[in-house]
């Protein structure tokens, strides 16, 4: 076989593969380190990679880090009594804040990893042979052997609606500010970090120090009131800040009755460091930041089937809108409010049939309010 054939071999692996080592290139292609490296040089030279991790110009991927769970979803078949048994259907299926963002920007045609921490285990195993066949590249996630996979159980009424859920997360605390480090090379790659608040307190600052030194746009998706509190007081280097109304009244310490307190507390994170704050307010729509003003927008009505991974969906339609070059935040939300209005009526956490025509047509949905300007 040719030089050239070779060369044209080990940039196929490099294309599906970015963070494929050297010798696992040699290994693979029967060559030897040197000649691989040769190879690189050849391919660098001619811009088809953009030097070390072999980043290719159209491959920048958007760094999901967080969870990725087995999630158990009961729902009732009948109005819910309490204490006492329910007739209830049940069913696994594949979760995680993290993981249910990347799978929704996999089928929306981006390029996407996710770094997580999986058991030893089946589920650990199908998580893993899911994202993949999803388009999802999690080769650096921890596989741990001492572990076993996350889960969450939701509790769902007769119509779809959470009534409660159950966690079991602490596999996440292993994903460390040191895990973080080992991973600087891939996460210096990235189009665009999203992280979640399963993270421990001190990777999520870490990230944020990233942010502020590496010129990669980060987002962070609030996952529970809880778990507010591994946010940090300063918050510069933040893109932007994805949470639901009681989540920013947990940030803030305060009730939020009216539109004046949520614009005050939104601008309240902001002078903390955050480029911009969206809001999330369940059927009711969302608001965003627009410098010192509050925008509002309406949610769409939807026959609710499930809402399970709705909120995801809407982190990952504003994701992929900020991925296109967009700093439109209206325009963004929009688009993940359609994504949401997708997921909550279908059955699945991410809606099987998406793809990146579900974007395009949003006027059905331009539902914006007046702005509330700022009176500071």
């Amino acid at each position: 076989m040719t030089d050239s054939s070779k060369k044209e071999q080990l940039y196929q692996l490099i294309r599906d593969y970015p963070f494929i080592s050297q010798q696992e290139l040699a290994d693979q292609l029967r060559l030897s380190r040197s000649a691989v490296a040769g190879h690189i040089a050849s391919l660098i030279r001619e811009r088809r990679l953009l030097g070390r991790a072999y980043v290719l110009p159209d491959k920048r991927p958007v760094l999901c880090i967080g969870a990725a769970n087995l999630d158990r979803k009961l729902r009732s078949i009948a109005p819910l009594q309490p204490a006492t048994s329910n007739p209830a259907t049940a069913e696994e299926v594949y979760g995680g804040v993290a993981r249910n963002i990347a799978e929704n920007l996999a089928r929306l045609n981006l390029p996407v990893a996710l770094l997580s921490a999986l058991g030893n285990d089946s589920a650990g195993r199908q998580l893993q042979d899911h994202a993949q066949a999803a388009g999802i590249d999690t080769q650096g996630s921890l596989k741990l052997q001492d572990g076993t996979t996350g889960t969450y159980t939701a509790i769902l009424d007769d119509k779809g609606e959470l009534v409660l859920a159950l966690a079991d997360m602490a596999l996440y605390d292993r994903l460390t500010p040191e895990f973080l480090a080992s991973r600087q090379q891939q996460r210096a790659a990235a189009a665009l970090t999203v992280a979640d608040l399963n993270l421990p307190a001190g990777s999520i600052t870490a990230l944020l120090e990233s942010a502020r030194s590496d010129n990669v746009p980060l987002v962070i998706v609030a996952v529970s009131q809880p778990k507010m509190a591994r946010l940090p007081s300063d918050l510069g280097g933040l893109r932007l800040l994805i949470l639901n109304r009681g989540e920013l009244e947990t940030r803030v310490g305060r009730a939020l009755p009216t539109e004046a307190d949520v614009r005050a507390a939104c601008n309240e994170v902001c002078a903390q460091g955050a480029r911009d704050v969206i809001v999330t307010c369940g059927g009711q729509g969302v608001y965003h930041t627009r410098g010192g003003a509050l925008v509002w927008l309406a949610a769409p009505q939807v026959a609710v089937v499930d809402v399970t991974g709705a909120g995801d969906a809407f982190s990952a339609a504003v994701c992929w809108s900020l991925y296109q070059g967009s700093d439109d935040l209206t325009l963004a939300c929009r688009r993940g409010l359609k994504l949401a209005a997708l997921t909550l009526a279908s059955r699945a956490t991410v809606a099987p049939d998406l793809s990146a025509g579900a974007l395009d047509d949003i006027h059905d949905f331009d539902q914006s309010a007046p702005l509330f300007p700022s009176k500071g």
